[in-house]
């Protein structure tokens, strides 16, 4: 394996496994169909529309393809469409927004653009049953789903007959069932359609008879051995982060080769309160896995010293990685491979479906650059993952539970968390607040319902009072998300009482800070962290 494998190439799965193939035209929701998909027990992968040959499909072995929603119009000039050949194949299809469309088209139908536009929440009349709808939904049924067209289907292609109707898409669900051709107007794979994974899962099982045995505990014993096939007797270092992604590679990785891996952890200063000793704590001594921790607090706070902007803040602190997990490599002597923590949506976003350049794929935060300075083959264990199946692995490797659950946290640490010059003080500072936050959310039973949470320290001050005496102190900024996947999120709802309970203890507690916000920004426009 290379040190840049092509993000593009067919993922190694065992023949034995079924699998669906998703192509994609752009939709920013596709990574959802993605993960219905595979919560029915059957893999698959998302493909860009232009890069899926007849010939590579057949190579695939899908037992069948969903094409994706997109943001463009059929009635565009030179708007994607599907591979030459695909409607021969002898493939079920499924066609989704976009993916009706283009279908439609390509097979003889017509679509127009509308006057009557549909987004958000809609109703389907169901005018017939298929193997798609069977005992999801039935004739008759009046069934909620989510919408986001312009263009609708006007004509139907010899063959297809209407299963359901909106009121702006008079063929909201199609389907030709000779051919094993279903299509629909609305979006299946948000949770704003109902039953729409059911719908995904009758296409997956019913239609395309996949067995549904794709599991973490398969996937668990598949991975250990392609580890050991590609390892062989090398020596592998991992960076531990921390993070659940690193983490489960880790432990995966040494239950495939024991002693010929080592973990590095380095120690930037710049960790949340605690982390540094459990991360040791889980992996030195329950674990027993060779690890290398190495406390490197004050370089990088030097090096940061009078730094403020956030872009030279990231480059200084990867540079400065780079150059000591280099150095502490190069004491473990003679090293063949690089391991990381490398997830699917990673190897999605590093290709363009529009058909301009690929984008190298995204380097793992604390490692980017090392495989070229260090000549070193990479092992990325998890590249067929999405985050909550990685947990998932974490939970069949047997790994403590309240790990795993880690909300996200991002490479370099508390540095963008705190905006403005990075001081030992301020580091002290934010991570009181931040310990108090996670500790009210913990007790109040709210941890699993958030994606992430944390605490900013602004660099702001104002005026307070503290008993009689006026302060003038910094403003802590609180934010919590939901998500599923971290690409879209909304912030958390909590009631008032826990807000101001929090804002309480913060500021009883923590000295220097005299005032606490609550971000309610959703994601977009805002991004998750605030740097």
């Amino acid at each position: 394996m290379s040190a840049h494998p092509k993000t593009n190439d067919i993922v190694n799965i065992p023949q034995h496994h079924d699998r669906i193939l998703i192509l994609d035209f752009g939709s920013q929701v596709t990574q959802l169909i993605a993960r219905r998909v595979r919560e029915s027990g059957v893999y698959c992968e998302i493909w860009p529309f232009n890069q899926a040959t007849a010939e590579r499909i057949k190579a695939y072995n899908p037992k069948g393809v969903i094409l994706s929603g997109g943001p463009q119009s059929v009635t565009w000039e030179d708007s994607p469409r599907a591979p030459e050949g695909l409607f021969e194949m002898g493939l079920p299809l499924f066609g989704i927004c976009y993916g009706q469309q283009t279908m439609v088209e390509q097979l003889g139908g017509k679509v127009e653009s509308s006057d009557h536009r549909e987004f958000g929440r809609a109703y389907v009349d169901v005018k017939a049953n298929t193997a798609i709808t069977e005992n999801v939904w039935e004739s008759g049924a009046h069934e909620q789903v989510w919408m986001s067209h312009g263009d609708r289907v006007t004509a139907l292609p010899e063959g297809f007959e209407v299963i359901g109707t909106s009121d702006g898409a008079p063929f909201a669900f199609i389907a030709d069932e000779t051919r094993k051709f279903y299509a629909v107007q609305f979006h299946p794979e948000v949770v704003h359609t109902p039953h729409g994974g059911d719908l995904l899962k009758n296409f997956t099982h019913n239609v395309c008879g996949c067995a549904g045995d794709w599991t973490m505990a398969a996937f668990k014993d598949e991975a250990i051995a392609k580890i050991r096939k590609q390892v062989g007797s090398g020596k592998v270092i991992c960076g531990l982060s921390g993070g659940v992604d690193s983490s489960v590679t880790a432990v995966l990785l040494h239950e495939a080769i024991g002693e010929q891996l080592t973990c590095i952890y380095v120690d930037t200063g710049m960790m949340r309160a605690g982390e540094s000793q459990q991360v040791v704590s889980l992996f030195r001594n329950h674990y027993n896995i060779p690890l290398i921790h190495e406390n490197a607090s004050d370089k990088f706070l030097g090096l940061l010293q009078g730094v403020k902007d956030p872009e030279m803040k990231r480059k200084i602190i990867g540079a400065t990685f780079i150059d000591v997990f280099e150095d502490i490599a190069g004491r473990i002597g003679k090293v063949d491979y690089l391991a990381q923590g490398t997830l699917y949506p990673d190897v999605i976003e590093s290709v363009s479906f529009t058909g301009g350049p690929s984008v190298t794929i995204k380097s793992h935060h604390n490692v980017g650059g090392l495989p070229e300075r260090m000549d070193l083959q990479l092992v990325e264990p998890l590249r067929e993952l999405f985050k909550d199946e990685v947990r998932d692995l974490g939970r069949a490797l047997g790994m403590p539970e309240d790990f795993i659950r880690r909300h996200p946290f991002p490479g370099p640490g508390l540095a963008i968390r705190l905006p403005g010059e990075i001081t030992a003080e301020k580091l002290d500072i934010l991570r009181k607040a931040d310990t108090i936050y996670l500790e009210e959310i913990q007790s109040a039973g709210l941890y699993d319902a958030i994606w992430q949470a944390f605490a900013v320290l602004l660099p702001v001050k104002t005026v307070g009072v503290m008993g009689d005496d006026r302060t003038y102190d910094h403003v802590c900024a609180l934010r919590a998300v939901t998500s599923t996947d971290g690409m879209t999120a909304d912030y958390y709802h909590f009631d008032h009482d826990f807000l101001s309970r929090v804002s309480t203890r913060i500021i009883n507690e923590v000295r220097g800070i005299n005032r606490v916000v609550y971000d309610i920004t959703s994601k977009p426009p805002g991004t998750i962290e605030w740097e």
